[in-house]
């Protein structure tokens, strides 16, 4: 019998390699993206204050970051948001796809298939990426900021693993987090009382 009942994957830089990934796409919006540039930045810096506060837990983090990124730029909330899926969540999909952690993938899948349990758990909104992925099948629970069950605050704070392991019905101590942050989810795999794989 395996030593967990549950792996909780974390999605960006986990499930994909991501240092090609951010090459493609700064390549990508240096030639047709640069006008969004500014608010992809002060976005990214707002989504590490938050990540930095974890006692700032008033509603949904990534919604939080759109309403300062908007503010902090004085720019209309839909235009930020608009940026944000346009070139951080809809266009690095194909790129995604093409740099997939494929054996992660199919141990993941190996794993479920024994009767192991899975869940995800982003600080960014991730069923599109993990459709870009063709990896949604892979997972039965989904916790990830900006939706539905999304967690309160980011990693390191231990709230979407907690949440995770919730919501399969595992003890936080049969569970194994698996991600490429030991900053950030190694950080809040130990908060939760939980074993950490460093991808």
């Amino acid at each position: 019998m395996s030593e967990h009942d549950a792996w909780l994957i974390d999605l960006d830089g986990t499930l994909y390699h991501a240092s090609p990934v951010k090459l493609m796409m700064a390549a990508e919006l240096a030639l047709s993206g640069w006008t969004a540039l500014r608010t992809l930045r002060a976005f990214r810096r707002e989504h590490e204050r938050l990540r930095e506060d974890p006692d700032d837990a008033a509603g949904s983090p990534f919604a939080r970051q759109l309403e300062r990124t908007a503010r902090g730029l004085g720019l209309p909330i839909e235009q930020v948001e608009a940026r944000v899926e346009t070139w951080m969540i809809r266009r690095p999909g194909k790129w995604i796809r093409l740099f997939r952690r494929g054996s992660l993938l199919d141990e993941i899948a190996a794993f479920k298939a024994r009767g192991g349990r899975t869940a995800l758990v982003s600080d960014y909104p991730a069923r599109v990426k993990l459709a870009a992925l063709g990896a949604t099948e892979l997972f039965e629970v989904v916790i990830a900021s900006g939706e539905e069950l999304g967690p309160q605050r980011l990693k390191p704070a231990p709230d979407g693993y907690l949440a995770a392991a919730r919501e399969l019905h595992v003890e936080p101590a049969r569970c194994l987090v698996i991600g490429d942050r030991a900053d950030a989810d190694g950080l809040a795999a130990e908060h939760a009382g939980m074993a950490f794989r460093h991808v």
